[in-house]
């Protein structure tokens, strides 16, 4: 006999079948055995019988996430025994025999509240909870949607190195590696080949891994993350990249929608509504806003502090009603050297960065097509043109005015769900302090 998913015993209703997966939960009532079983496709109630002996004395040594393979007999609930609640709350599997696969060891239970070190710590049991997997089922949906939506717009997926020569950014925050007698570099984000590409196919995205060696422990940072990123060509300036941001915004929230609800159902959170055109203010205006509306002076400031970004969601929402908000025209100063500045307002760059319930998700823009334009803000920046050699080949060949975005998929997943800390929506954080296990050697064993 052939297993089947637990999805499919709800078709399946006075048949025999084969299902296998992990024990979520035994309940014993008198005789009576009860399990849940849990497979990717759902989860069931099955039970098991003093008259089928050899299964009934399985059962009774059960225990949580051991892995068991069973036959049974698909049944109808009782009507006063139906769970409305549940998917699968009109059937359950009369178990004939089981198999076990293998026996499992818990340190506590699957469901206990832990705190996030014990959490990260045991990650290969505590993305079992009901709870984890929501959450990386909403994220699997949020790629997937990003993926969908460029793919019908025309963009060309590409897949570009993590492994480079020198850093997009021109910074220092990049992890160095040894290459064959070199040095080479983690990549801090895909910029200078998505901006290649659009000299070979106008419109790419790309999702990707990213690498960042800040030295920061808080609740928004990782030094590893996923970023979503697009670039495109024959743009006008910064705003038709935040349009299609904003078209990609509406259309994902949709998506959600309509393949991810029950998993925010799970969560307790709310799926935000995405303005036809998102507010946006300069950098100058909003501080502007946040000096009359909360009383804080940072009209100097070059870039906006973490409680900034909370005060610009507050005014958003309650102005526009809107989660998100752009803010635009950063100094020069405070952007990477292939930025482009705004003709009309110098010192001032021809870019963006999305604020999504009161924290910065994207940051992009508008960049600099012209070869000698580059080299003059490379050198401006400090940095040697001849080590960015493979990159301008590019703008040697022609390369149109083109743009993009790098969206923070983690942070975005966490703002999404409400959820305290980005390590929650990172399925294998990398911070300062872990790797898997925690880089001190002085951490207590329990």
């Amino acid at each position: 006999m052939e297993r089947i998913y637990i999805k499919e015993t709800k078709n399946r209703i006075g048949e025999e079948v084969k299902l296998a997966g992990w024990v979520d939960v035994r309940r014993d009532h008198g005789k009576l055995i009860f399990l849940d079983l849990r497979d990717m496709s759902g989860k069931i109630q099955m039970v098991a019988l003093p008259n089928h002996k050899e299964a009934h004395e399985i059962a009774s040594k059960l225990r949580p996430e051991w892995v068991i393979e069973i036959t049974g007999k698909i049944n109808k609930r009782p009507d006063k025994m139906l769970n409305k609640n549940e998917e699968l709350g009109e059937v359950e599997v009369e178990i004939t025999s089981i198999k076990v696969l293998s026996e499992a060891v818990l340190p506590f239970e699957k469901d206990a509240p832990v705190n996030l070190d014990t959490y990260l710590d045991t990650l290969p049991l505590t993305l079992r909870t009901e709870k984890s997997r929501a959450i990386f089922k909403v994220q699997a949906e949020i790629i997937k949607s990003f993926r969908n939506f460029f793919s019908a717009a025309e963009f060309t997926e590409i897949q570009v190195p993590k492994i480079i020569g020198e850093d997009a950014e021109g910074g220092a925050n990049s992890f160095n590696i040894e290459y064959f007698n070199h040095t080479a570099h983690l990549a801090q984000s895909p910029q200078f080949y998505k901006q290649i590409m659009v000299g070979i196919f106008e419109k790419v995205f790309t999702a990707g891994n990213v690498y960042r060696a800040e030295k920061h422990s808080t609740t928004r940072h990782l030094n590893e993350y996923t970023s979503l990123d697009t670039e495109m060509g024959f743009i006008k300036d910064h705003r038709d990249i935040m349009r299609i941001e904003n078209k990609f915004l509406k259309a994902l929230m949709i998506d959600l929608k309509n393949n991810a609800e029950k998993e925010f159902n799970i969560l307790k959170a709310q799926i935000p509504e995405v303005p036809d055109e998102i507010p946006s203010f300069k950098l100058r205006e909003a501080q502007e806003i946040i000096k009359k509306e909360f009383g804080a002076d940072c009209l100097n400031e070059p870039d906006l502090e973490p409680q900034h970004e909370r005060w610009l969601y507050e005014y958003a929402k309650k102005t526009y009603d809107s989660d998100f908000v752009f803010i635009t025209h950063f100094p020069m100063t405070k952007r990477p050297m292939y930025t482009y500045e705004d003709e009309n307002d110098p010192g001032y760059a021809k870019g963006f960065d999305l604020l999504f319930r009161g924290v910065e998700i994207t940051t992009g823009g508008q960049r600099i097509h012209n070869y000698d334009k580059l080299m003059e803000a490379m050198k401006k920046k400090g940095l040697d043109p001849e080590k960015f050699s493979f990159y301008l080949q590019a703008f040697k060949y022609g390369m149109p005015p083109h743009g993009g975005f790098g969206m923070g998929l983690e942070r975005l997943t966490a703002k999404l769900l409400g959820l305290e800390n980005v390590k929650e929506a990172t399925l294998f954080p990398r911070d300062l302090n872990r790797i898997d296990n925690l880089l001190s050697t002085d951490k207590v064993k329990e």
